[in-house]
This record gives structure tokens, C-alpha cells and sequence, in this order.
């Protein structure tokens, strides 16, 4: 589906599902110079129970015209106007990685339109190693291969996918390579620069779920579960043998770590 956010072509995947308007809504927020299509096992999914499904294209990325926002807060509230645009009152947001941090600051900015999160790939602080930032920057074929390599883990990188015929290493280079120019670059530098997560994630108030990856080594387990206990009564669940991609290294895990709290 398209929609006009500031004057620009906004886009989302619906699942082949809009559903109904007085449907409970799901709007998934994908992490840096990725897309919607990460959420391909899940959108699908929570169209098809009864849930109107968003996985949104942020500004620059996708189907969405740019620029790229260069903050966290910037696109926070850009998701919020987003929401306005797509006639979605109040959401569950799911966010990966740089997503979830935009869905905290959502949740803290703009708590009328937040009615649960589901943070996956998240920490307590997210630092870029500087060789990453330096050769995403230049838009270096290198930056995406330092994600690739250090964001899965290690049953993802030999193989063995439960979908035939996927291969997780080389579907995620190639949708990091493809994104715009800077964009990924843009990304990495606003998840450098982004401080506040602790400090956003005490001003939450509706429910959280944490799916966190036991290997993890971009954003370790150990970090994410530090900043769950910053939100009153959140939950955690770790999908075991998984990295930074958890919810498409583990479709299957991540699906059942939604259970209850999405379907």
C-alpha cells in the first residue's frame, strides 16, 4: 500500500491483506539500510490472523521516497505521521535492530498511538565499530559484508534454512548492497549517535516483549535483557542458535516467541 507522508510516497507491505479498519494493527519497522521485505516471514503471517499488517519502507529505503532521516526521534515521529497517513489509530509496533529503537522512541513520544512492543535485535546501546560506519559511509561493498558476517549466526552462515532453497547470508548481502546510496551509512551513523535508549525505554508504559538472539554478537543478548528490565513488566524471550536476524535465521522460533502477544 502507498500513502502520502510529508508530501512523499510512503510505502508498505500488507501481507495481500488491508483487512479491516476495525482490525487490531501491526506496523513492523525494519533496521538500517534494510526494507520491509525482512519481515517477508512475518507479514504474511499477521495479515492472514485477523491483524492488519504494516511492514513500512522508512523514508529513503524501499518503495518510500527520500531522503533517509539521519535520527532516531526524526523517524520515530515520521512512523507516527506515517500511522496518521494509513488511518492506523493505535498499533502493536515490532522493530529489528535500528526499528526497534525507533518503535521505543514512538512508544515514549507518542504513547496514544502505541499499544504493545515487540523489540528484537536490541541493546542497551547500539555503537557502530568504526570500520563499519567508515565503509558504509563510502558506500563500500564491505559494509554490508561486515553486517552480513557479524550480524548471523553461526548455523545461518552454513546453511540448513527451514525454507528450501533460502540462503540467509547471501539474501541479506544482497539487500544491504541494493539499498540508496548513503542510506545505509545514514543508519548506522543515527544508531551510533543514539544514546537515549535507556532512558526512553523507562518512559514506556505499555506492555514489552523482548525476542532476542542467544548469539547475537551485534547486539548481545545479555545488553537487550539489561534494557527489558528498564521497562516494567517486560518479557523476554531467546531464540537459541540465532544472531542479529533472528526472525529470519528462526521464522518458526520467532513465530512462536509472538504467540500470545500477537496472535
Amino acid at each position: 500500500m502507498d500513502v502520502t507522508v510529508d508530501g512523499k510516497l510512503a510505502h508498505a507491505a500488507t501481507g495481500s491483506r488491508e483487512g479491516d479498519a476495525g482490525d487490531p494493527a501491526v506496523v513492523l519497522i525494519h533496521g538500517a539500510g534494510m526494507d520491509r521485505t525482512v519481515w517477508q516471514f512475518q507479514t504474511r503471517n499477521i495479515a492472514h490472523t485477523g491483524h492488519r499488517a504494516y511492514a513500512v519502507d522508512l523514508p529513503g529505503h524501499g518503495y518510500s521516497e527520500g531522503p533517509a532521516l539521519p535520527t532516531v526521534p526524526e523517524m520515530a515521529d515520521w512512523v507516527a505521521r506515517f500511522m496518521d497517513a494509513a488511518g492506523i489509530e493505535k498499533a502493536t509496533l515490532v522493530g529489528h535492530s535500528m526499528g526497534s529503537l525507533i518503535a521505543l522512541e514512538v512508544a515514549a513520544r507518542h504513547p496514544d498511538k502505541t499499544e504493545r512492543l515487540v523489540l528484537t535485535g536490541v541493546a542497551e546501546a547500539m555503537p557502530v565499530h568504526p570500520d563499519l560506519l567508515a565503509a558504509a559511509a563510502a558506500n563500500q561493498d564491505l559494509g554490508p559484508e561486515l553486517i552480513t558476517f557479524w550480524g548471523l549466526g553461526a548455523e545461518a552462515q552454513q546453511g540448513g534454512h527451514p525454507l528450501p532453497g533460502l540462503w540467509v547470508q547471501g539474501a541479506c548481502e544482497v539487500l544491504l548492497k541494493n539499498s540508496n546510496a548513503g542510506v545505509l551509512g545514514s543508519d548506522l551513523a543515527a544508531c551510533n549517535d543514539y544514546g537515549s535508549a535507556v532512558a526512553t525505554a523507562e518512559k514506556v508504559t505499555c506492555p514489552a516483549v523482548f525476542v532476542l538472539g542467544r548469539d547475537d554478537k551485534m547486539t548481545p543478548a545479555k545488553s537487550g535483557q539489561a534494557l527489558a528490565g528498564r521497562i516494567e513488566g517486560a518479557a523476554v524471550h531467546l531464540i537459541e542458535h540465532a544472531g542479529h536476524m533472528m526472525m529470519a535465521e528462526r521464522p518458526n522460533e520467532f513465530h512462536a516467541a509472538l504467540r500470545g502477544v500477537i496472535f
